[in-house]
């Protein structure tokens, strides 16, 4: 068979009246034939990886936009409620006292829904403009400044769910950018005013709160999303979500690439970053140094474990300055950048492994990018 694929040629290239004779063998036809399939599969690999990456990122893109648009579709059904509220209101002369006793009731579940926000990063410059306007609005009417008193709660309302939907669907989709499960972060139950009330059921949160029910959904799921934000950046401070160096620059990808020693197709597990020798190296999560010294082609290594299973490495180094069984913070300085090992030029080679496999830690890069603008 291989005779009827690749049988002897012979190749003659006339040239300034003189004639020159090559011989193709079986064997030259065979090595050239594996070279073009080779590069044709490298293309197709490394094609298919940039078509990956696109893909995911335009769905990111796309979720935000989702959640965008449905966030502005709610304000503005509750705004169109509260104007028929207004309306019905003026109408008829309203039941000043009845109207008073809601808007009371209504301010204290609201208060327990913002002490829980208090302290949440970005809550103040989301809540602001909704508190400016409450406090803005004046009117000689006692009726009609009840009212207006009314409306300025569904609006801090509606941006409190706003913004605690928001931060939480941003941080549900850093987890899944690094590859990880967001509900495996989130509490089981929420508690809101001391009792504890399951999300499924707004009905026994409205007889607790006093509220209506429709006010009392709004105020549990304003309550859950914070909740679930708030747990997942618990979680996301234990994780391996930082930088490990300040370098921008990436010199090389998690995957297959051409071995610089070997010229070869060869699976690099981490991520590289260039830099000047001795930039400093620093932990991504906060752990315990498991690890110091020379592995394997690795050079100087430092290894830390974050618990959850989740386990970083960093090679190559010039310097160490972590001792085993020492705890680090995050961003805590581990040693310099160098080139030892199996290196061809100083720079950190950075890992991250999650219950004995090793991860794309590009992945846990933008990850962590995604956490800071939730935060």
């Amino acid at each position: 068979m291989l005779d009827e694929l690749f049988p002897e040629r012979h190749l003659y290239v006339r040239s300034g009246g003189e004639m020159k004779g090559y011989v193709l063998t079986r064997r030259k036809q065979m090595v050239a034939a594996s070279g073009v399939a080779a590069a044709a599969l490298w293309m197709g690999v490394c094609s298919a990886a940039m078509l990956v990456n696109a893909l995911s990122a335009s769905s990111a893109d796309r979720e935000i936009a989702k959640v965008k648009a449905q966030s502005e579709r709610w304000v503005a059904d509750r705004q169109a409620r509260l104007d028929t509220a207004v309306a019905q209101l003026n109408a008829s002369g309203g039941a000043n006292q009845e109207l008073g006793m809601v808007v009371e009731k209504r301010h204290a579940a609201l208060a327990l829904l913002l002490t829980d926000l208090k302290g949440a990063p970005g809550a103040a410059q989301a809540l602001t403009p909704a508190i400016n306007r409450a406090l803005a609005a004046a009117d000689a009417n006692p009726a009609r400044r009840v009212e207006l008193v009314r409306v300025g709660q569904e609006q801090l309302l509606e941006a409190a769910d706003s913004f605690a939907k928001s931060r939480a669907d941003r941080l549900r989709l850093a987890f899944r950018l690094a590859g990880l499960t967001p509900a495996s972060y989130m509490p089981k139950g929420g508690s809101l005013g001391g009792p504890l009330i399951e999300s499924r059921d707004p009905r026994a949160l409205a007889a607790v709160l006093d509220v209506d029910d429709d006010f009392a959904d709004r105020i549990q799921h304003a309550a859950t999303d914070l909740s679930e934000a708030r747990a997942l950046t618990d979680a996301a401070q234990e994780l391996p979500f930082a930088r490990p160096t300040t370098s921008p620059d990436q010199s090389s990808g998690f995957g297959v690439r051409f071995d610089p020693f070997t010229s070869r197709p060869a699976f690099h597990s981490g991520l590289d970053f260039p830099g000047g020798r001795m930039t400093p190296i620093y932990s991504t999560a906060p752990g315990v140094v498991s690890f110091t010294g020379v592995r394997s082609g690795y050079g100087n290594t430092v290894e830390v474990d974050h618990g959850r299973g989740f386990k970083t490495r960093y090679a190559h180094l010039a310097a160490i300055a972590v001792t085993p069984g020492q705890r680090v913070a995050v961003g805590q300085r581990l040693g310099g950048m160098g080139s030892t090992g199996r290196s061809t030029g100083t720079h950190l080679h950075y890992e991250v492994w999650v219950n004995g496999r090793v991860q794309n830690p590009a992945r846990f890069v933008k990850a962590g990018a995604y956490v800071q603008q939730a935060g």
